[in-house]
């Protein structure tokens, strides 16, 4: 029953971290847009990751606009405790719990708007786990990148994919944080909320590690910096661990891993665009499209 109960928890999480990089990507394109030419064609990891999981509903999501993406008091969670990260590794002075809460009432605000039940206990229980994570979070950075210097948060990516056949597209992608190191290198990092941690099969997860590989990648490209000089981190933030809160590890780019992943991203483009969408059914169990008119 508790293996039951900590699949479904991180189930949870993944739809949370999802959701939350849908919605912050789009809003962030969209102001770019507002800057740029407006017939750049794009894929993200995210986008590749659903279409991964199942090309039928990545077509109802991205090609037909269905609506699949709701928020919940994870998705609020995930957005307050980003920010309140977001603010604190530039300037240890500020008070990051503050910032979660004052983001996360806002998140809450709006879930109330869209008549979504609330569930005030895990409210006030997540309020707490939050507190902890917002006191560690810059010692844990600090000790892992001794004497880091903050290169950015938020640094958006979208540069043309030219490695493989893209049908004129882009990667876009907003990297949650890059820390510069007195050894010259940068430390591309993704912040991942999370339950209790992730088990070895998920640290290991090649399509879940492929994120920072192009990420990695395209920073390389836009700045001309040497890939060599460019390492990559998942940074778990746990609500429910006992222990060990914030868990940073490092993800490897060796040359198979990023031309594996170039492929993909070429085969998930080239069936995209022949509208080819495949139902994939062992992703039914949990999409919101299952034994619905959209997907029968």
């Amino acid at each position: 029953m508790k293996k039951s109960q900590n699949l479904k928890l991180e189930k949870q999480e993944v739809q949370v971290q999802n959701k939350k990089n849908h919605n912050h990507l789009q809003e962030k394109i969209s102001e770019a847009e507002s800057q740029s030419s407006r017939e750049v064609k794009r894929i993200s990891y995210s986008e590749l990751k659903n279409w991964v999981e199942c090309p039928h509903r990545h077509k109802l999501i991205y090609i037909d606009k269905e609506q699949y993406f709701s928020g919940n008091e994870y998705t609020a969670f995930g957005t307050a405790i980003h920010e309140a990260c977001e603010n604190k590794i530039p300037d240890q002075t500020i008070d990051a719990y503050q910032v979660f809460l004052k983001s996360f009432n806002t998140e809450l605000d709006i879930l109330e708007k869209e008549e979504h039940n609330t569930n005030q206990v895990l409210v006030e229980q997540m309020k707490k786990q939050a507190k902890i994570l917002c006191d560690k979070v810059f010692a844990k950075i600090e000790e892992y990148f001794p004497n880091f210097e903050v290169f950015s948060t938020e640094e958006m990516l979208l540069e043309p994919i030219q490695e493989i056949n893209s049908n004129g597209r882009s990667f876009k992608g907003f990297i949650d944080l890059i820390l510069k190191t007195p050894d010259g290198k940068y430390h591309i990092i993704d912040w991942k909320t999370c339950s209790w941690g992730w088990d070895s099969r998920k640290k290991s997860d090649k399509i879940l590690g492929y994120q920072l590989i192009y990420y990695k990648n395209y920073f390389s490209k836009k700045y001309g910096i040497n890939p060599s000089k460019i390492e990559t981190y998942f940074a778990l933030l746990k609500r429910t661990a006992k222990k060990e809160n914030i868990e940073i590890f490092r993800i490897t780019s060796a040359k198979r891993k990023v031309e594996n992943s170039l492929k993909l991203l070429e085969n998930a483009v080239i069936n995209i665009d022949r509208g080819i969408a495949i139902k994939n059914r062992l992703s039914c169990k949990y999409c919101k499209f299952h034994n619905t008119e959209k997907c029968t």
